[in-house]
């Protein structure tokens, strides 16, 4: 397991999640991932920190939508990062998910159009092309990235996407230049998703094997076993009631889902997702999360990476992270 990478969510200060990537890099992680998957935390500040104050470590969005920013604004967002660290960037892109996106005036119709049609547009944008392009949901009118006082060039930006459905996934081994795989979901799940990527590949002469295939781990290192299964108990309590796809996706039983369901309202208080907590079992927290001692985590994360994955994001929980890099690095 030579590539590793972190993922950061709201959990830490800016400054810490600073820290962090610096601790990373000098641990050999090649990749710090930001999250923007709630409205808590936006991802393109805190990546324009971290690559500020690293020098070899790349920095992707662990994922924008694609509907909340038009394409013309993607590009220019992702261009800028790219001045200030040349080459570190990754474009990281998701569909979003319900109901957050109904709960503030979004209806994500036709969303594997709505998809291609943003990708295609922002990399031509990001090529340094005048594009014109008249879709379903994107229009541009001769629109360019207007360079006037620096270099015009087109960005090193490769686009990732991160997909749970099979649908999108077959879109990404189509347009994407890697697959941001989800977390939350067991082992067995890359199976079939690897399935599907190596058909939308197909679509576009090459193979699966032509695509990155990074992915996303919780990780709940302690060596306190139940300690660290209870800490990713709670995570996966919350993505039970609110995401419900992506359990689904991972075989989690309908009749927990339901059970969890009735419990959290969105979003859930804290006290609600401790309450429903209690109804998750040890043996789904494992069959999703890479949780207890250092040597269960690793052997865990290997799951994944035996399954697919190129390169696993660890999410860290607890508090203690730069002992959860370790453990990883030093291995």
């Amino acid at each position: 397991m030579t590539r590793l990478a972190i993922y950061l969510q709201d959990a830490h200060a800016i400054r810490e999640g600073m820290t962090i990537a610096q601790y990373a890099e000098a641990k050999g992680f090649e990749a710090v991932w930001q999250a923007e998957s709630r409205l808590v935390r936006e991802a393109t500040v805190p990546m324009a920190a971290f690559l500020s104050c690293t020098d070899t470590i790349k920095v992707g969005s662990g994922v924008v939508n694609n509907w909340t920013r038009n394409p013309a604004l993607l590009a220019s967002t992702f261009s800028t990062l790219d001045d200030l660290a040349p080459g570190r960037v990754i474009l990281g892109i998701g569909a979003w998910w319900d109901p957050l996106a109904a709960k503030v005036g979004i209806t994500r119709t036709r969303p594997l159009q709505a998809m291609r049609e943003t990708i295609e547009a922002v990399r031509a944008l990001l090529a340094d092309e005048t594009v014109d392009y008249d879709g379903e949901f994107v229009h541009l009118d001769g629109v360019e990235l207007d360079y006037v006082h620096q270099e015009r060039r087109p960005k090193d930006v490769p686009i990732y996407l991160g997909a749970t459905g099979m649908k999108m996934m077959e879109l990404t081994g189509e347009i994407a230049d890697g697959a941001v795989l989800n977390y939350l979901v067991s082992p067995a799940y890359n199976a079939t998703a690897m399935e599907h990527l190596e058909i939308g590949a197909a679509k576009a002469g090459r193979s699966v094997d032509d695509l990155d295939r990074p992915q996303l781990v919780v990780c709940s290192l302690d060596e306190d076993r139940g300690r660290a299964l209870d800490n990713a108990r709670l995570l996966v309590t919350q993505y039970l009631g609110q995401q419900p796809h992506i359990m689904k996706a991972s075989g989690v039983p309908e009749s927990l889902l339901d059970e969890i369901g009735s419990v959290l309202t969105w979003p859930a208080t804290h006290d609600q997702v401790v309450t429903a907590s209690k109804l998750v079992p040890d043996d789904v927290v494992q069959m999703i999360t890479a949780s207890g001692t250092a040597e269960e985590c690793r052997a865990k994360v290997a799951e994944y990476v035996a399954a697919g994955a190129t390169c696993p994001i660890l999410y860290p929980l607890g508090d203690d992270v730069p002992a959860m890099i370790d453990a990883f690095a030093d291995a």
